[in-house]
């Protein structure tokens, strides 16, 4: 099982072909959900690459079992959300 944190947050959430989904916004590191905002805007990218930003309401929380990989830019889901 892949295992993600807070440091984490800030990265892009890639599908299995590559595309992005999002960004991810916050982290649980408790329950292992990473929350991404899907098609963030360029100035929110930014911010939550910078590491300021929240969880929204309208963010998808994906369960760190999804995830296959993480690198230093990008989470990769190993299906489609």
């Amino acid at each position: 099982m892949t295992v993600i944190s807070t440091a984490d947050e800030g990265k892009f959430l890639m599908d299995i072909k590559g595309e992005q989904i999002g960004v991810v916004t916050e982290v649980d590191p408790d329950e292992q959900v990473a929350y991404v905002e899907p098609d963030p805007g360029v100035a929110e990218a930014v911010m939550q690459g910078f590491g300021f930003g929240d969880a929204n309401a309208d963010d998808i929380a994906v369960s760190a079992e999804v995830v296959a990989t993480v690198t230093d830019s990008e989470l990769r889901v190993a299906k489609d959300l």
